[in-house]
């Protein structure tokens, strides 16, 4: 009895232990958590690497008059962006260069007119997430990142970061508790009546591109409509196209019509050597200058 009483106590201790170990083992911290998400999707130097990302795809919502909408984003750090949306016989582009912002449209043989970001749109451009997102090298971008638990997120066990920027903005990144990829982010989108709605974006179809994990599909999901009749459906950014470090001068990003501002930096939608370009893949978890809305009947982006 008294052995038995001995293993019986051996065992609780043993089974404690385990125990100890795989809460601790769980008990990550935010910094560590950020640290495995970089492992994860392919190395810090290796994102840092990463200097101009040309992403050419299109995009699916239920707004748009047509099933797919090609676009264009380019991205350079540290925080230019260039997103266009083209069809035949219209194009809508918006442009920032880290300071200021335009958006330009074009229909028929019109002459195009620019018009400044108003001042949402240039808080909603400073905070971007830019080419590699928040988490990866977020001390140098003077982000601050806290644990705040843990949840499931379609089935899968994330931990849910709060992340607070520069700008004072704050949101939440929620990382697979496995995998340490990114599952999703919350964000606050505001209309142009000034009514703002919480919106929630999905990465999705990760795939290793030249040894780095990136989503394939970024899907986002309104709360709530923001204006009436606006449907609540799901946006889905298909990237099918990318380029790494494209020779892209500041000038694609300069204002319209600037002295000496060209696009010969990359193939632009429906160039011929687009066909050449290696198998799809995005770099970073956000949207940069993508448009807020679709317009129903013209299916280009409304403010």
């Amino acid at each position: 009895m008294k052995n038995m009483a001995i293993w019986a106590f051996a065992l609780c201790i043993s089974t404690l232990a385990a125990a100890s170990e795989a809460g601790d083992s769980l008990g990550l911290t935010a910094a560590q958590i950020a640290e495995k998400n970089a492992a994860a999707r392919g190395g810090l130097e290796a994102w840092r690497k990463i200097q101009t990302v040309t992403w050419i795809g299109h995009i699916e919502s239920a707004n748009a008059p047509q099933p797919s909408l090609p676009f264009e984003l380019e991205m350079k750090r540290p925080g230019k962006t260039r997103f266009e949306i083209k069809l035949p016989g219209q194009s809508s582009v918006r442009m920032y260069d880290g300071t200021r912002g335009w958006k330009l449209r074009q229909a028929g043989h019109g002459k195009p007119e620019a018009q400044p970001y108003t001042p949402d749109e240039l808080s909603f451009a400073r905070d971007g997430q830019g080419i590699d997102g928040p988490l990866m090298d977020y001390q140098a971008k003077g982000i601050a990142i806290a644990l705040d638990g843990v949840d499931e997120v379609e089935g899968h066990r994330a931990y849910r970061l709060s992340i607070k920027l520069p700008s004072g903005a704050s949101h939440h990144v929620w990382v697979d508790a496995q995998t340490f990829l990114e599952l999703k982010y919350d964000r606050v989108s505001r209309s142009k009546f000034g009514q703002s709605a919480l919106v929630t974006v999905f990465y999705r179809n990760y795939k290793t591109v030249e040894g780095l994990q990136i989503p394939f599909m970024i899907e986002s999901r309104p709360d709530n409509a923001t204006e009436p009749g606006q449907a609540k459906a799901t946006n889905k950014m298909v990237i099918d196209r990318v380029f790494l470090n494209p020779p892209l001068e500041d000038k694609v990003f300069a204002y319209p019509g600037a002295a000496g501002r060209g696009r010969e930096a990359t193939p632009g939608i429906g160039h011929p050597q687009s066909a050449r370009i290696p198998p799809p893949g995005i770099l970073g978890p956000g949207i940069p200058g993508a448009p807020r809305r679709i317009n129903q009947s013209s299916g280009l982006e409304q403010q």
